[in-house]
């Protein structure tokens, strides 16, 4: 897959497909465009490519909503738009200016000007252009004087079982990691680095990787307590426990993200490593001191190690 970034010409195109969104999860709706995409391609042998933006647009546009989370870190979407068989991927620098291009100055400026856009897929909801203008009944209405088609994927295609990144957003905020799961169409994942804690899980026989999250507007899950598997540099899958929260127990005041590898014993201090979520095991308790939450860990760690043991 080639990465441009900035809409610079696509000299060798002899077909472009375009798609164009912020694509935040790529979640099985995104996955059924960026299909659609690639078959058409293929069929008239051209090239797949897809605009996306970076910042998010809502942090140019919105700067004092505090509250944009999003599910995939320009990195994270990168990596997996790799397995989709998508060709080029445009990655357009979103700033104020930007934001200032009518519709008709998108379609001249970016999808003719620049990528010589032959066909132009879409999904049924999607908007573009100075305040959110553009839409799909506007470019089937005037494609032929563009010189392009433009095909729509259908709601019923895309989210028939209420797919969407705001319903995940939901979903991973109150903790249902499983739900999440099954409309992104892979386990949801944070990837940060490792540094040195309070070390009170060794203390209690628990101990854990803290984790700084690599972005700070990449979502964490609700407070609770996870099982997971860590991905470490060296590509080792670990099956886990997560904690994320407060620790109330010990009257902790920021909240962690911490990861107990289960039969692991090594030092991870400066290493990259990637958390990915599979069941919520419970919410973040306050106990009645330390030996109450020893034996809460040791039920958690019970229950995930039965969990791993089923999926085989």
């Amino acid at each position: 897959m080639q990465i441009i970034k900035g809409p610079t010409p696509l000299l060798q195109s002899n077909f472009a497909i375009v798609t164009a969104g912020t694509f935040d999860g790529l979640h099985l709706g995104h996955r059924k465009i960026i299909e659609r995409l690639v078959q058409l391609a293929q069929e008239y042998k051209g090239e797949s490519t897809l605009i996306t933006y970076d910042p998010h647009p809502r942090l140019v546009l919105q700067p004092e909503y505090k509250e944009l989370r999003y599910l995939t870190t320009l990195d994270e979407k990168i990596a997996l738009l790799e397995s989709t068989g998508l060709q080029r991927l445009v990655i357009i620098p979103f700033t104020i200016e930007f934001s200032e291009l009518s519709s008709l100055d998108f379609i001249n400026q970016i999808l003719i000007g620049k990528l010589q856009t032959k066909k132009l897929v879409i999904g049924y909801d999607h908007r573009f252009g100075k305040n959110r203008e553009g839409g799909f009944d506007y470019l089937k209405a005037n494609g032929a004087n563009f010189g392009f088609t433009v095909e729509e994927i259908s709601r019923a295609d895309i989210d028939d079982a209420g797919i969407s990144s705001t319903r995940i957003r939901k979903a991973l905020l109150e903790g249902d990691v499983t739900m999440a799961a099954k409309t992104l169409g892979r386990n949801y994942s944070l990837s940060g680095t490792v540094v040195e804690g309070r070390q009170l899980g060794r203390t209690l026989g628990y101990p854990t990787a803290n984790i700084v999250v690599d972005d700070p507007f990449k979502l964490i899950p609700a407070d609770g307590v996870y099982a997971n598997y860590t991905y470490l540099p060296d590509g080792r899958k670990v099956p886990s426990i997560m904690s994320i929260g407060t620790n109330p127990t010990v009257n902790g005041e920021t909240r962690t993200v911490e990861a107990h590898l289960l039969d692991f014993n090594e030092t991870l201090y400066a290493q990259k490593i990637t958390v990915e979520f599979t069941h919520r095991l419970r919410g973040m308790v306050k106990f009645n001191g330390l030996e109450e939450l020893k034996a809460a860990m040791a039920a958690d760690e019970q229950k995930a190690r039965a969990l791993f043991k089923a999926e085989g």
